[in-house]
């Protein structure tokens, strides 16, 4: 397992991912943080096999003080790979604009998901095609300051 430093975190192979990534991050959380109006956090994370951590950008929601996210993935038959590792390294750092702060990942329960869904479509309506897409249950996150 490698230690988490800020600095030497993987960016996400995908091109516009890593960019906008870069952007959040050289600009202290000032660009980069929305996706077509919806707001965006980083997330890093641990990879599951490596233990190196990986970064990503995901559109969030909010539940009180906690942030929700959607392992939606476009609407693929699979999930991402960002939840795999969450569910077996649920410890992650988020930045959100220029706070950061360590956090603990948990999958919502179908009844807890159903309450929050609304509002996540409200803050990005394609979830809704996202979820006919695939068979799969789309998983709802939630990421909760430690």
């Amino acid at each position: 397992m490698t230690a988490y430093d800020p600095a030497a975190v993987k960016i996400s192979p995908e091109q516009w991912v890593a960019e906008q990534a870069r952007r959040y991050e050289e600009t202290n959380g000032t660009q980069g943080t929305d996706l077509n109006g919806s707001p965006c956090l980083l997330l890093d994370y641990q990879g599951r096999r490596s233990g190196d951590w990986h970064r990503t950008v995901l559109i969030y929601g909010q539940d009180g003080a906690d942030h929700l996210i959607v392992a939606s993935k476009g609407g693929a038959p699979e999930h991402p790979a960002w939840f795999n590792s969450l569910v077996v390294n649920p410890e992650v750092h988020v930045r959100v604009g220029g706070e950061r702060f360590t956090a603990r990942a948990e999958v919502l329960s179908p009844e807890e998901k159903a309450r929050v869904w609304p509002h996540l479509l409200d803050v990005y309506a394609p979830y809704a095609d996202y979820q006919k897409k695939t068979d799969r249950d789309i998983p709802v996150i939630r990421l909760k300051r430690v």
